[in-house]
């Protein structure tokens, strides 16, 4: 595993990210197997009969989840052989040979739709973010992922948006704090809101990034007087969004959230705001599509 675009507080949920991708594996499997395994390929070939495949990427975008594919099969029998062609992160062109694999063929064909399902799902999401960071070119805006995730893929998916060239926001509700509609209304405001956060803080022992959500110009103006580490701007139109920037000039990073696409994603990234999150780098990629062929 060689993993591009991936900082140094990323790196220690690695360790989490390679627990996360085996127990997807031995739930993979047991989807699979059921009592007797893969039938057809044990119809069809030797136990120890010998095979190589080629795993080939048939559209063009950014490669991720290489390590998950090699995993899968040393998994299924040590005895395979799994060689990459490329990295993660690497952009690569329909027809390109990704990874080749050898070993007995039942194995290999038997673990294939779990290798494939693993790779087709990251390189999916990684291409789309690229598309989004490449919409945002020229600008300060950069992308962030949500936790709008496949339940049990979490580290997995926010791994992808990485090598598309995005950027985590939370990883989950451990690593930073966000007020949200929810925790102001129950609060009472958002000024007693972040008092609560900063008390929880004071009583706990620690310290973490406080970012408010606000729905329009004047809770801004409030969030703005907080001390707080980012404001998130939900929902708001260009003109809104503009209006915001202006207002805060500078004093709190701002993040654009709310059903932005790629076709409105500039106009965004154009108004000023340091950070733009889409929920549809995870929830809405379409799967990369790639296929494995026998030698």
């Amino acid at each position: 595993m060689n993993p591009k675009n991936i900082d140094d507080w990323h790196r220690r949920w690695i360790e989490a990210l390679k627990k996360e991708v085996n127990s997807l594996i031995k739930s993979s499997f047991a989807e699979d197997f059921g009592d007797s395994g893969d039938v057809t390929s044990q119809a069809i070939f030797r136990k120890n009969e010998e095979k190589a495949a080629r795993i080939i990427a048939k559209s063009d975008g950014i490669v991720a989840g290489l390590f998950a594919v090699k995993r899968t099969f040393e998994q299924i029998c040590p005895k395979i052989y799994v060689t990459e062609a490329c990295e993660d992160g690497d952009f690569v062109t329909r027809g390109k040979v990704l990874l080749t694999v050898e070993g007995p063929g039942v194995d290999v064909l038997t673990a294939e739709r779990t290798a494939l399902n693993f790779l087709g799902r990251l390189s999916g999401i990684a291409t789309l973010t690229r598309k989004f960071v490449d919409a945002v070119s020229g600008t300060r805006a950069k992308i962030l992922d949500t936790r709008k995730t496949t339940p049990g893929w979490r580290f997995l998916e926010k791994y992808a948006v990485r090598q598309g060239g995005g950027i985590n926001h939370r990883m989950g509700l451990f690593d930073r704090v966000l007020i949200k509609d929810n925790h102001i209304e129950g609060a009472g405001g958002i000024r007693p809101a972040v008092q609560a956060v900063r008390d929880y803080f004071k009583y706990r022992g620690i310290n973490l990034p406080i970012e408010v959500e606000v729905k329009n110009l004047t809770e801004l103006e409030v969030a703005l007087t907080q001390n707080i580490q980012q404001i998130m701007l939900d929902n708001m139109d260009i003109e809104t969004i503009r209006r915001a920037v202006k207002k805060s000039a500078g004093r709190v990073p701002l993040e654009a959230s709310g059903g932005i696409t790629l076709e409105t994603v500039r106009s965004v990234a154009k108004t000023g705001v340091d950070f733009i999150s889409v929920g549809a780098l995870t929830h809405s990629a379409p799967v990369f599509d790639v296929s494995m062929l026998m030698v």
